[in-house]
């Protein structure tokens, strides 16, 4: 089994459009996939990241105020998973409800190399 980060991007202006549906369906869904990755054995952990605008880069420059891309759109979380393929990876990130929105979506990274986990 290999790590996978699946990371959650979201675009502030997609989610104030969204109807009371919607919502509910994201928050059910990510219960659901949390659910489900668990009975497999492939769920690992998750995060929800703050506001962005409570976020502070850290530079050779000093501290600033925002994001690190001065962009919109934001990392909103995160899972961590062990799958046994690139390919199931990208499977269970399509299970995540995001997926089913215009204009959010789900990164899919492997894990090089991890201390901890």
């Amino acid at each position: 089994m290999t790590k996978y980060l699946l990371t959650m991007h979201i675009d502030p202006t997609v989610l104030a459009n969204l109807t009371k549906e919607q919502n509910d369906d994201i928050t059910n869904g990510h219960g659901a996939f949390m659910e489900a990755t668990k009975a497999s054995g492939e769920f690992v952990c998750t995060f929800a990241l703050n506001d962005p605008a409570e976020a502070v880069v850290v530079s050779e420059s000093g501290v600033s105020k925002g994001l690190f891309l001065g962009t919109e759109r934001f990392a909103g979380g995160c899972y961590l998973v062990d799958a046994e393929s690139d390919e199931r990876a990208r499977e269970l990130a399509a299970l995540i409800p995001d997926t089913k929105i215009k204009g959010l979506g789900v990164e899919v990274r492997k894990f090089i190399f991890s201390d901890g986990i």
